[in-house]
């Protein structure tokens, strides 16, 4: 199975131990981070939605600029622009940066934020209409004929677009609800999965795949996990930098729960609700899988940690691949720090690791 690495590119340095630092759209740190990520061996960047931050399309194409490699996983909300819009604007993208764009489709969000923007629909309405932008997204680039839809929530009428992808546009997608299920498995060339210990990870990959059988597709999506690596040259020093953020973080995580745009955060999503839950549990799951961050922030995002050497957390990362996860996202609480460390410690132990296994059961199979 192909393995897959993808980082994160923000529009400003900061995390959750980290208070923002610089203008909130920085152009030399995004340049920098950009190529330290495609210099460390990362094969995507996602560049994330909110509505509180700079716009990630637009993002997008000036990292596109400033690298040559590196893919650009765009987060992107369906239903706040016409679907064969968005199709024009990821297929020129693609065309720009000659292959590299991708597509990470955001159906849900926390409490407040679809609000802001002025999406009030329930989450299975929001499902549905996801599902019908998806189906009239993938005809916009596909058709090299005028097309017609007429559905719940989108008409289009005589809708040829000459700009099209260079390539299959792969799509990435997020959401851990019933509902999400369903419309991964329809569309999805890539389910996107929170850091979960390995029990809930492999019923997950079993509940997509069952889905995805219904429509043929069973065998053709696949698995990314996304998690936070806390290194250090020996397990204690790695322990030690994990209690050391959380204390940053709880400086930084308190400051912005202060701010009423963030009271809610985490709380409406299915997501951020198992990782709250996890976190509820232990502080450890399966050995190194360290949830206090997940706990602080409320569960929300990408906020759970493998924690201990390069070596460990490769073998950990390992455990994951072995139950069908083929891409892991990785971003740091360092950010810069954490990109290039990644590039020389980690990734390349995952990458041997998994040669190995695919050596020995190609051997076994023989």
């Amino acid at each position: 199975m192909s393995l897959e690495f993808i980082g994160l590119i923000g529009p400003q340095e900061s995390s959750e131990s980290q208070a923002p630092r610089g203008p909130v759209v920085d152009l030399t740190f995004i340049k920098a981070f950009a190529q330290a990520q495609e210099y460390a061996g990362f094969d995507k960047a996602l560049l994330a939605v909110s509505t509180s931050a700079p716009d990630s399309l637009i993002l997008a194409s000036y990292v596109a600029a400033v690298t040559e490699r590196i893919g650009l996983l765009v987060a992107h909300r369906p239903g706040f622009q016409a679907p064969t819009f968005a199709a024009r604007q990821f297929a020129t993208l693609d065309q720009l940066s000659r292959g590299r764009a991708a597509i990470n489709v955001i159906t849900g969000g926390d409490s407040g934020d679809l609000q802001r923007d002025g999406d009030f629909l329930d989450k299975d309405a929001r499902y549905a209409r996801t599902d019908e932008y998806l189906d009239v997204l993938r005809n916009t680039w596909t058709q090299q004929q005028p097309f017609d839809h007429t559905g719940t929530h989108y008409r289009v009428e005589d809708n040829l677009t000459l700009v099209k992808p260079v390539g299959q546009l792969p799509v990435y997608f997020s959401g851990a609800s019933d509902a999400a299920v369903e419309v991964a498995a329809k569309h999805a060339d890539v389910y996107m999965m929170w850091g979960e210990p390995l029990e809930q990870v492999r019923e997950r990959i079993a509940q997509v795949r069952k889905a995805a059988a219904r429509y043929g597709r069973e065998n053709h999506i696949r698995f990314s996990l996304s998690l936070r690596p806390i290194l250090g040259a020996t397990e204690e020093e790695a322990w030690a930098r994990a209690e050391q953020i959380l204390a940053d973080a709880q400086n930084v995580i308190g400051i912005r729960q202060g701010n009423r745009r963030e009271k809610n955060f985490g709380r409406s999503n299915i997501g951020s609700e198992r990782l709250v839950q996890l976190a509820s549990q232990r502080k450890v799951h399966d050995t190194r899988l360290w949830t206090e961050i997940a706990a602080l922030g409320g569960g929300a995002g990408n906020s759970t940690s493998l924690v201990g050497t390069a070596e460990q957390v490769a073998e950990a990362a390992l455990a994951y691949y072995d139950l069908g996860v083929t891409t892991f996202l990785f971003r740091g609480f360092e950010q810069l720090r954490d990109a290039v460390d990644y590039g020389q410690h980690l990734i390349p132990r995952i990458r041997a690791l998994v040669a190995q296994r695919e050596a020995s059961l190609g051997t076994r199979s023989a």
